[in-house]
């Protein structure tokens, strides 16, 4: 009994430190980094964005290949209606994955209030082919092809847009104003 007492205090002693992380329990730095990440969504979601925006670079001083902490990034300075700022750090999470569609559509979405149709188009195709399902892409494609002269295109997105989301439905086209007939 003597050599087993010592044992456990030992394998007891061994457990607490590891539970406290000076043995065998620190974290690596990619669990440092989802855990700054989540407590970064926590805040994001409450509507704390300093403190998002804290953990989120917290979570990139951890990994910097996070793409989610630079898009989280991109979404507050979009909220905050900082687009160019937004724009920098969707840049970011695409430079690590070129086919992370949610970068995509907001990327989009600023591009095209920016006025750069032609690369809103370009970035709404590249997240459709990265995910057929996401019917708000072609929604959205739908109304820029629209708007510079791709009806036929545009009328097939909408109804694309429709059966994945039942909900999306197109606005009424334009109407063209009829030229004052001449008289005689």
């Amino acid at each position: 009994m003597i050599g087993r007492t010592p044992f456990l205090l030992l394998l007891a002693a061994a457990l607490a430190l590891s539970s406290c992380g000076l043995v065998g329990g620190a974290k690596s730095e990619a669990d440092l980094s989802a855990d700054a990440l989540n407590r970064g969504l926590k805040a994001h979601n409450a509507g704390n964005y300093t403190e998002a925006t804290a953990a989120y670079f917290e979570a990139l001083f951890h990994d910097s290949k996070n793409k989610f902490a630079y898009f989280n990034l991109g979404q507050i300075a979009q909220t905050q209606k900082k687009p160019a700022v937004a724009e920098g750090y969707y840049r970011s999470a695409l430079e690590l994955d070129g086919a992370f569609g949610p970068a995509l559509f907001n990327l989009a979405i600023i591009r095209n209030d920016a006025g750069a149709k032609t690369e809103a188009i370009d970035l709404y195709r590249r997240d459709i082919q990265s995910d057929p399902t996401n019917a708000a892409a072609y929604y959205n494609l739908g109304l820029i092809l629209r708007e510079t002269g791709g009806t036929a295109e545009a009328n097939t997105l909408f109804l694309k847009a429709q059966q994945l989301d039942s909900k999306l439905v197109p606005p009424p086209s334009p109407t063209r104003t009829a030229s004052p007939s001449p008289t005689r």
